[in-house]
């Protein structure tokens, strides 16, 4: 049988890879490298139509996210039918459905029913799941001689590569999987790996909520921190191929003519200088104080001002495509707030020895408990596994621990008692059933998110907060006297309380620019109600308020995003912080020098003075005279690297 297909390939050029395909299979999905579900689908035949039913359900953090779908297949692999039900991640839903009736197609979008004209090249699919339909996909485009592109539908196109192939190591048995890469389907690449005949092996992507997502072939589960590894050289490997040059490189570079900004002192210089020299900042002053040498390369920032690199002290840096996006938005620096540990290692080494394109990465180590709400696969349940998990982070390079939030009381001692005899900070979720003061109180030195501090604030039958209460003047002053860092992570919080009927614009001017995959995720992501979105301007008059009072109250406050915007939503959060009564040095502080003190990077990092690495923004205005003048990025440079931020936002899929 065999010999018969090979041969009619050769005399038809047609690939029949579709029938040696197994007629049921089951893959198990994993999210930080977490089981935490599986999809299965399994195969029928009446007469020329082949159907594949897939059921498709994994569980976040406690929350179900069922999918069911169906794909209708003509035995050449033509697309007839395909239906999709279900949620693919825990805040979106999706109902589609499409038929095909030679070239004309018949498409559900919830409510909203169109019938359209077809190209000859078009492929069903909705998005990253489930991910047998991307199987599916990929047998279609080998049918039709590999385009370039094809149109999905409901809407969009997508491009495929065959990029390679990967040697592993199984059973003391050698499996070589054939390596493709697939854009447009999701913000960026995605890689899947199929076996000889096409059987779908692995799928590293990035599910609805922005996370990494993978899915495994039943049988070879233990394999997938060694792809998660390879995913993330390969994704850098991709954008340093395409991007080169990337960046100019000189020894000596002047930047002349602008106003500095210095975040340290709250001082600016008119008309100032920088020189730099082999990636470091030499000198800085005023024009008339510098001498410019013959053999600079000089950047003329007249009208401008020129600030330190921007810092974003929760990243969750999912994919590759995050460091050019974070580059051109002037971010420099982050703190990447738990990650899958293969994966993080190795885009770090990508980028720190030139072979991927983003920030300076700093990493904290997630750590979870048993639980149903836990997180990853990385645990520590004992005194043991506590001090095991912590030595190990630290070996591989980790600044700080994260203690997420199935952790028990008992262990967060253990975590934060060895994380502090390496040398490291804890910092993280306030875990379920432990107060605020409990978790400072057992060692950690950071918190992520204000909802922790705001949980712990008495509020009046208005659901309003009195800062004048003596329990709450308590919580501040604890929070001072144990010299606490807050992560508050407002922006977050704005959008899951506004109201999607409002104009994503009024959180993202630069809305439109975004990599088309994103913005259905952003648009759909809000208050449905009145009474919701009125219950978010509740919170988010509170948050502020607590930010404010953190403020004054000196506690430390540093800007971080979790995720949002890519790279936007550092801005966005230095707005709020201006809205919450900051002036706009000290919602820039918070983006700068304050991280940069808080990791004990000050002598570095963190403003623009003689012996610090030369991590440089450019900006079109004043942030001083307005915050929002931090969008206006003309120039990045790190270590020395200059960027522009068009090119880099290219390269990140950026329109």
């Amino acid at each position: 049988m065999k010999k018969i297909t090979f041969i009619l390939s050769l005399l038809t050029g047609i690939n029949f890879t579709h029938a040696q395909l197994p007629d049921s299979c089951t893959f198990l999905l994993h999210k930080f490298a977490q089981n935490i579900g599986k999809e299965t689908y399994s195969v029928t035949k009446h007469g020329d139509i082949i159907t594949y039913t897939i059921d498709f359900k994994f569980v976040d953090r406690g929350t179900p996210v069922p999918l069911k779908a169906k794909m209708l297949l003509t035995t050449e692999f033509e697309p007839v039918a395909f239906t999709i039900n279900g949620k693919t991640s825990r805040i979106s839903a999706i109902n589609d459905s499409v038929v095909i009736h030679q070239n004309k197609a018949e498409i559900k979008v919830d409510n909203s029913i169109i019938s359209q004209s077809l190209p000859a090249i078009r492929f069903p699919i909705a998005g990253y799941s489930p991910g047998t339909t991307q199987m599916l996909l990929l047998q279609y485009w080998k049918k039709h001689h590999e385009p370039a592109t094809v149109n999905i539908l409901p809407s969009g196109k997508v491009q495929i590569k065959k990029d390679g192939a990967d040697t592993l190591l199984f059973n003391n048995n050698s499996l070589v999987l054939d390596r493709y890469v697939i854009s447009g389907l999701v913000w960026g690449n995605e890689f899947l790996w199929t076996d000889a005949n096409g059987q779908l092996f692995c799928l590293i992507t990035n599910d609805a909520e922005g996370d990494k997502l993978e899915m495994m072939l039943e049988p070879y589960e233990s394999l997938l921190p060694v792809l998660i590894n390879k995913a993330a050289a390969h994704g850098m490997r991709l954008f340093t191929a395409n991007a080169n040059p990337s960046y100019e490189k000189h020894d000596v570079i002047a930047i002349t003519g602008g106003t500095i900004l210095d975040v340290e002192n709250n001082q600016s210089i008119s008309n100032g200088v920088v020189l730099v020299k082999n990636g470091k900042i030499t000198k800085v002053g005023a024009a008339n104080n510098v001498t410019v040498p013959s053999d600079a390369y000089v950047i003329n920032a007249k009208g401008k001002t020129v600030l330190p690199g921007l810092w974003d002290m929760h990243a969750h840096f999912e994919q590759a495509e995050w460091g050019p996006a974070y580059l051109a938005a002037g971010v420099t620096t982050v703190r990447d707030c738990g990650n899958e540990f293969e994966y993080i290692n190795a885009v770090q080494q990508a980028i720190d020895k030139g072979n991927g394109i983003g920030p300076h990465i700093l990493k904290a180590g997630i750590i979870d408990g048993n639980g149903p709400y836990a997180l990853g696969v990385i645990r520590a349940n004992t005194r043991e596994e506590a001090i095991n998990v912590v030595q190990r982070y630290k070996e591989n390079g980790f600044q700080q621990i994260k203690i997420y939030s199935s952790v028990k009381p008992e262990i967060i001692k253990k975590i934060c008692a060895e994380a502090h005899r390496l040398g490291l900070l804890v910092t993280g979720h306030i875990p379920i059933g432990v107060t605020l003061q409990q978790g400072i109180d057992s060692g950690m030195d950071q918190v992520n998110h204000i909802t922790f501090v705001n949980a712990a604030l008495k509020k009046n039958k208005d659901g309003l907060i009195d800062f004048s209460d003596t329990g709450n003047v308590a919580v501040f002053n604890f929070l001072k006297a144990h010299h606490v860092v807050i992560d508050p992570t407002l922006g977050v919080y704005e959008m899951i309380f506004r109201s999607i009927k409002d104009s994503i614009t009024k959180l993202e001017p630069a809305f439109a620019s975004l990599p088309q995959p994103l913005k259905p995720l952003f648009i759909n992501t809000g208050a449905a109600t009145d009474s919701l979105v009125e219950r978010g301007r509740l919170f988010m008059k509170n948050f502020k308020q607590i930010v404010y009072h953190l403020y004054t109250d000196s506690i430390t406050i540093v800007a971080g995003t979790d995720m949002g915007f890519p790279g936007f939503s550092v801005y966005r959060e230095m707005e709020l912080y201006v809205e919450s009564g900051l002036t706009p040095v000290q919602a820039l502080q918070t983006a700068t020098i304050v991280p940069a003190r808080v990791m004990n990077m000050e002598k570095i990092s963190g403003s623009i003075s003689p012996g610090k690495n030369a991590d440089i923004i450019i900006t079109d205005g004043n942030p001083l005279q307005n915050i929002s003048n931090v969008r206006k990025v003309v120039t990045v440079i790190k270590d020395g690297n200059i960027y522009n931020p068009a090119r880099l936002h290219h390269i990140a899929g950026f329109q």
